[in-house]
């Protein structure tokens, strides 16, 4: 008769799942979000949250909305996002679209991006209704910020962010807002957006208006005004190009940038430079491309990889003071040292 399975073996075979997960995941280096001004030290990580999705629902074409409910869930502020672990272990951020006084549940809302990496695609298909699924957070990098004015600029997807942000300007606020999209079908929460802002709102279909004009929006304005945009990166490129100090929201992963620097790949005898505008990740990905990550801004810990010398630049919010001795992770955080020795 079999032996049953000790505590020990049964934690060892559920670590080896949860690895074999993490290797499945890939993406495609694009746009980062900010690094953290000051790394996030000394905190353990929060813990994960398994809330029931009662809602997924189409709000808009080739848009979906759900809604996760929980028991006293952490309060969050307009601009904050979640960390969704989807049941094939990718780790996707979505913005949080919903009403931040609603302690019993979380709205979020993503697009099918047909050519994507395969998240949005689980999310729409593959979710439903019943199923437990595992956030972290709410984290926010994008904050509403105390201002005279504010004008706000997005691109499809990209009003989920700013949707809650208008929902709480005071009365008497001074703001107007540029919201884009290829069809008014594809445009998610427009008529609460123009019940919102009644004589503040520019709606702009591509298929009936054409390209945004930006420059007669961003012309003129006030000197402390704060100006938010979120969309697609053709959107924030053209803003950014006009208003230097823009407030962005960017759920795509790439570079982080820093001083380039050589990395040893000390147990396949490779080294690499990191240049100024790229990251780790990407470099030894060229080299190894089975190398495993997944969220590529430093919330996830699926590239975690160990330091064996060389002074390490953390700026991820996973790993612990003391983890920070000996690891890294390779999609954010760079060297202070001229080279680092990873055990890789």
């Amino acid at each position: 008769m079999p032996k049953p399975l000790t505590v020990v073996a049964v934690a060892g075979a559920a670590l080896l799942v949860r690895r074999a997960l993490r290797r499945r995941v890939r993406a495609s280096p694009l746009w980062p979000m900010p690094a953290l001004d000051e790394p996030v030290s000394g905190r353990p990580r929060r813990r994960a949250l398994r809330l029931l999705l009662t809602s997924h629902r189409t709000v808009a074409e080739g848009v979906v909305q759900l809604r996760l409910a929980g028991d006293g869930l952490p309060r969050w502020e307009p601009g904050a996002h979640l960390d969704l672990v989807l049941p094939s272990g990718l780790v996707r951020q979505y913005s949080l679209c919903g009403d931040p006084a609603d302690s019993s549940s979380y709205t979020v809302a993503t697009r099918l991006v047909e050519d994507g990496r395969g998240g949005s695609r689980e999310v729409h298909e593959q979710l439903r209704e019943g199923m437990e699924i595992e956030v972290r957070g709410p984290r926010n990098r994008f904050p509403l910020v105390d201002a005279p004015s504010y004008v706000f600029v997005a691109g499809g997807i990209g009003i989920t962010p700013l949707l809650p942000m208008l929902r709480s300007l005071p009365d008497g606020a001074e703001w107007r807002l540029l919201y884009a999209g290829r069809t008014r079908a594809s445009m998610p929460y427009l008529e609460e957006v123009r019940a919102l802002g009644a004589g503040r709102v520019t709606v702009v279909a591509e298929d009936e208006d054409g390209r945004p004009v930006l420059d007669a929006l961003l012309a003129d304005l006030p000197e402390e005004a704060a100006v938010y945009c979120c969309g697609p990166e053709g959107l924030l490129a053209a803003v950014a190009e006009r208003v230097p100090g823009v407030r962005f929201e960017r759920f795509t992963a790439g570079v982080v940038e820093g001083d380039a620097f050589e990395v040893e790949l000390r147990r396949s005898g490779r080294v690499l430079t990191v240049a100024a505008d790229s990251s780790v990740l990407a470099a030894v990905r060229a080299e190894l491309p089975d190398t495993a990550y997944s969220c590529e801004q430093g919330f996830c810990g699926t590239c975690r990889q160990r330091v064996l010398e060389g002074e390490v630049e953390h700026r991820d919010e996973w790993l612990t003071d003391a983890e920070r001795g000996d690891s890294m992770l390779i999609c954010v955080s760079r060297s202070r040292s001229d080279r680092l020795v990873l055990d890789m």
